[in-house]
């Protein structure tokens, strides 16, 4: 799971599918990291919709807010581009035996571009072009 901010990017990788703790997890290591208020945009996956998830979001007392993306519209959200990139410029072709090995490359990887920030810009401005 990963969200991108005007310069930077925040990630958290999971075993398996993305369920509601997960969110909730993920939303937890942001609000850790961002002071402020929290603008969230995603798509309209179901566990971004779930009970547990607004709950979490109403004990934040509007610390952190949530807005959806249009149904089927990944050319909007900039963390696809990110996870785009990811696959095919800095994970190509690699084949890991287990989720451990992935987890580890792809923490470098993700660090690595973490420290392009003409590249997380990249990522909005390929989001504005639609």
């Amino acid at each position: 799971m990963a969200g991108v901010t005007w310069k930077n990017f925040y990630f958290r990788l999971f075993e398996g599918s993305i369920r509601s703790p997960q969110v909730v997890q993920f939303l937890k290591h942001l609000l850790r990291h961002i002071k402020g208020r929290v603008l969230v945009i995603w798509d309209g996956l179901r566990s971004h919709r779930s009970r547990l998830v607004n709950q979490f979001v109403t004990s934040t007392t509007g610390r952190l807010q949530l807005e959806f993306l249009p149904a089927y519209a990944p050319e909007l959200n900039p963390v696809e581009y990110l996870w785009g990139y990811w696959k095919q410029h800095e994970l190509p072709n690699f084949c890991p035996k287990d989720f451990s090995e992935l987890s580890y490359h792809a923490r470098r990887a993700l660090r690595r571009m973490r420290r392009r920030p003409t590249l997380v810009t990249a990522f909005w401005k390929q989001a504005e072009l639609f």
